[in-house]
């Protein structure tokens, strides 16, 4: 997918278009199974949580304009957001460390539906390799590359524990892979022409935090911005 990415910005699609486009595949996929045949610019923005203006001038880098007083046409735009995505093809992907994340990560059944096959699973604990799960072998990270090139893996999954991650990384893209997602606690670093998209649960557990305590704040009356402190007063 990252690679099909890649693609759609060298022919000019924004980059923030591209981070939108999953959100209106989404809700479109949605509205398919409830058997919606079109949809307004105005409800699909409300469903994808942008607003209307935006989503027009998204979709208007795929060609699709939508029909006035119709609206898109809920099938077709799927089509065109998939195959733009590269969701209509088979992405091989490999989960490298298998602790609690990465046991949930194999089992979770969401990804055949959008495109992607968990083809491998790899773990240094020897614990843990051999372990069956989602049906698939726990193999060893020793055989990383051999297991790489062997099941045609496009992306790799890191969830291995942060001390790890940049190893494994350098392992994966010397054998060819140039799409990672890293859930590991820590930044890579990665040569020009590798895509690295990072999931870091505790820092959207901090923005979270925040938008908390401000709405706590209103409430409460307090503690006052620094705009808002008195001036210095000479004493």
């Amino acid at each position: 997918m990252i690679r099909r990415l890649s693609q759609a910005r060298e022919r000019g699609i924004p980059e923030a278009t591209v981070a939108r486009l999953p959100l209106y595949l989404r809700a479109l996929n949605g509205m398919a199974e409830r058997g919606l045949a079109t949809v307004s610019s105005e409800d699909l923005a409300t469903a994808a949580g942008v607003n209307s203006a935006k989503l027009r001038k998204d979709l208007s880098h795929l060609g699709s304009y939508g029909t006035r007083g119709v609206g898109y046409d809920v099938e077709y735009l799927v089509y065109q957001i998939s195959r733009e995505l590269g969701l209509t093809q088979d992405w091989a992907v490999a989960i490298v460390g298998v602790g609690n994340l990465g046991r949930a990560l194999a089992n979770y059944g969401g990804f055949v539906s959008r495109g992607f096959r968990v083809a491998a699973l790899l773990d240094a604990d020897p614990d843990v390799v051999g372990d069956h799960i989602a049906g698939l072998n726990v193999e060893h990270i020793d055989e990383l590359e051999a297991v790489i090139k062997r099941r045609g893996v496009s992306i790799v999954v890191l969830a291995t524990p942060a001390a790890a991650a940049q190893q494994v990384a350098d392992r994966v893209i010397a054998v060819g892979v140039t799409s990672i997602l890293n859930f590991a606690p820590v930044v890579l670093t990665v040569p020009e022409g590798v895509d690295i998209r990072k999931v870091d649960l505790s820092i959207e557990l901090q923005i979270l935090a925040f938008h908390e305590q401000r709405k706590t704040d209103r409430m409460t009356g307090g503690p006052a911005m620094a705009e808002e402190w008195p001036e210095a007063v000479d004493l």
